[in-house]
């Protein structure tokens, strides 16, 4: 049973702020608003839910000044270029990880130069991805091909990245250098925050390791092995693996997490194809940030603990191997705490075939073809004289509708008549015999 909700009396002594309120308000327009009463306190409703969009545009304007203006007071004063660095090659899923890394960079507010090594040399494919980009870019073909296993990828890379720095000490490009692979995941908070570095920094990075065709008893044997592990040392259990610095109580650098790869010890990925999970390296390229002047020959106030970059291998590990004292790394991100990027390796199979540019030219075969057509190219012509019979047939089938329902009326009325006669007739002889 639903008993009626009675709006408050103006007399009633509890007031409602909403009530008093009202009358206060801007009027929007002139349609008269209405009140819902739920218990005691009134709700009012809109007169009219849609907002003016004049409105809606001067607010958006207000926002975008209170951010520019948060920006100018609490953000970076005087930011540096940032010098981009991503090795990558032709294949199925390049379009798909280099969209997102583009569109990571287009939505920067700094001045970005994106140096993109390709493997195998410079391609058409690449090329068209990378220029719609509208950032500065610098297009870098390297001689070797990229192999197909992990191993050979990951050491291919590191001397494709090696080649970018070559060319920022060559043309002495001033900023803020950083390792941008292809497949990774950015937050827009990671550009903001190596920012701060001065020399040589380093960031978390989440390493996303179980592929889809991983294990499923594998990965349950390396989440127990991690949480053991965390159990003797009293350590919070992280969702995700990370690596990154490690800072002690003063927040200067102590050490290094690392990726325990011993779970996954002879059941991870070997070839691009298989399908199990995709190991990082210990200590992974993207997770260190450097000022390009340390590459430099002649650099004001260079530091003396950076190598000489004609004296680096190229088979290094990763970006410590810059270094002659790897503690004068500047831990960002708070220290390490904040995970600002995102470590994932997902390829598809070496053989795959997929169209160039993703333009499907001819157009694919029907493979399950539709039961009725809703919009048919062309309807059938018929004949002038079936027109016209099918015209006629269709006015008279229309006149026949239209005049069904006046013959049951009038029927209805017939017999309607017909039973009032009956009755004045029946009446009729009654009193003739009284």
């Amino acid at each position: 049973v639903t008993t009626p909700l009675h709006p408050l009396s103006k007399t009633s002594g509890i007031s409602n702020p909403l009530t008093n309120t009202a009358n206060d308000l801007p009027v929007i327009n002139k349609t008269v608003s209405s009140r819902v009463v739920v218990g005691r306190h009134g709700i009012r409703i809109r007169p009219w839910p849609h907002p003016n969009p004049s409105e809606v545009i001067k607010a958006h304007q207000i926002i975008e000044r209170v951010q520019r203006e948060q920006s100018n007071q609490f953000g970076v004063k005087s930011p540096r270029s940032l010098i981009v660095v991503t090795p990558t090659y032709v294949r199925t899923f390049q379009t798909l990880h280099m969209t997102g890394v583009m569109h990571s960079l287009m939505l920067l507010p700094y001045d970005v130069v994106w140096i993109v090594v390709e493997a195998g040399g410079v391609t058409n494919e690449t090329a068209l991805i990378i220029a719609k980009s509208g950032v500065k870019t610098l297009h870098i073909g390297f001689n070797q091909k990229m192999p197909n296993s992990w191993e050979g990828r990951h050491r291919l890379e590191t001397k494709m990245r090696l080649r970018a720095l070559r060319v920022v000490r060559e043309e002495k490009m001033d900023g803020i250098v950083m390792f941008a692979d292809d497949s990774n995941m950015h937050s827009m908070e990671l550009f903001d925050e190596i920012q701060n570095v001065k020399w040589f920094g380093a960031v978390s990075v989440g390493i996303l390791v179980h592929s889809g065709g991983a294990d499923e008893t594998l990965l349950t044997a390396a989440a127990a092995a991690m949480v053991d592990k965390e159990a003797e040392g009293n350590l919070p259990n992280p969702v995700v693996p990370v690596q990154g610095p490690a800072c002690n109580a003063s927040n200067k650098l102590a050490g290094w997490h690392t990726f325990n790869s011993l779970p996954y010890e002879g059941k991870s990925a070997v070839y691009i194809d298989d399908r199990a999970t995709v190991l990082p390296r210990k200590l992974e390229w993207a997770g260190f940030v450097l000022n390009s002047r340390l590459l430099w020959k002649e650099a004001e106030d260079k530091p003396e603990w950076v190598k000489d970059m004609d004296l680096v291998d190229e088979n290094i590990e990763n970006p410590l191997d810059l270094l002659k004292d790897p503690s004068m790394v500047e831990p960002l991100g708070s220290c390490g705490r904040q995970v600002l990027l995102w470590w994932l390796r997902v390829e598809a199979r070496a053989d795959s075939k997929f169209p160039p540019g993703w333009i499907i030219d001819p157009p694919l075969e029907i493979t399950v073809p539709s039961k009725r057509t809703p919009w048919p190219d062309a309807p059938p012509e018929l004949p002038s004289n079936e027109k016209i019979s099918g015209n006629q047939e269709q006015t008279a089938k229309r006149s026949s509708k239209t005049r069904s329902p006046r013959s049951k009326r009038s029927s209805r009325s017939k017999r309607k008549h017909e039973a009032v006669l009956v009755e004045t007739q029946v009446s009729a002889r009654h009193s003739e015999q009284n």
